[in-house]
């Protein structure tokens, strides 16, 4: 019996909830974990000093590290979800669809066998080991010709290697919006910094240490920013590349099992 597969939209509707409500989590246990300096720079969480100047207006907890913190939680989602699809298209691999000995023929009433198991198989709608042998098994069928079947093997390889990289495409959004993120919230921060000086005393004794503690929460955001997007940037590459060898090690299992023993008079 086959399971239902939940589609793509679905599954990331899914994903970015659990990843919201666990980057709010996350944000709040730094909250009362982290020390206040430590919070202040990770958080833009007001420090005791910042609380006790009167012209000092600050929109905590609704900063922008807060909200670059949730989206760099939903971004690990989606890997998490990228990871486990990787993993089972590996899994395909060793499910043995195809005769994998080196005596083994096939011809065109060979194949329906086949083709009813890996139809049948759990995934083979999906995933790309199944969907190539759907495909290469129809073509000879058809045809007669193992050119053909070997052309159509090619193209398709082409095809899902497309289809992986737009999978990506969120993740991409992603990694642009948090570094973004933290130039507009440095941007901010030194248009406060800015304006505090041309308000402020110029007498007053604090106010260089005041507005150097504003201007370095400003640029603590750009760095918190690139931090997080260069984790999910070396994150994306790893997994892509593992996604992209199981398209790989599909194909060279359907050009060695299924293409090259292919016979028809």
């Amino acid at each position: 019996m086959k399971l239902p597969t939940v589609s793509l939209g679905a599954r990331r509707i899914l994903v970015g909830i659990v990843g919201i409500i666990v980057g709010v989590a996350a944000v709040a246990a730094m909250h009362f974990l982290l020390p206040e300096d430590y919070a202040n720079v990770v958080l833009n969480k007001p420090t005791q000093r910042f609380l006790a100047d009167p012209t000092y207006k600050s929109a905590y907890p609704f900063s922008i590290q807060n909200l670059m913190w949730i989206i760099f939680f939903v971004g690990l989602g989606e890997i998490l979800v990228r990871y486990a699809e990787g993993k089972a298209e590996m899994q395909q691999i060793g499910r043995q669809y195809l005769p994998e000995d080196e005596r083994t023929v096939l011809r065109a009433g060979d194949l329906g066998k086949i083709y009813k198991a890996v139809r049948d198989s759990d995934g083979g709608d999906v995933r790309f080991l199944p969907r190539l042998i759907h495909r290469v098994i129809l073509q000879f069928q058809s045809s007669r010709s193992v050119d053909q079947a070997n052309s159509l093997l090619n193209s398709s390889m082409e095809m899902y290697l497309h289809e992986i990289d737009l999978r990506y495409n969120m993740l991409r959004y992603v990694m642009w919006l948090i570094p973004t993120l933290g130039f507009i919230g440095t941007v901010v921060g030194i248009a406060d910094a800015l304006g505090f000086a041309g308000s402020a005393q110029f007498d007053d004794p604090e106010l260089l240490s005041k507005l150097t503690a504003r201007l370095g929460v400003a640029f603590f955001t750009t760095l918190l920013a690139l931090l997080l997007s260069a984790v999910l940037v070396f994150l994306v590459h790893i997994i892509q590349a593992r996604e992209e060898r199981s398209l790989n090690l599909a194909g060279q299992y359907c050009l060695d099992n299924l293409i090259n023993r292919l016979y028809e008079r």
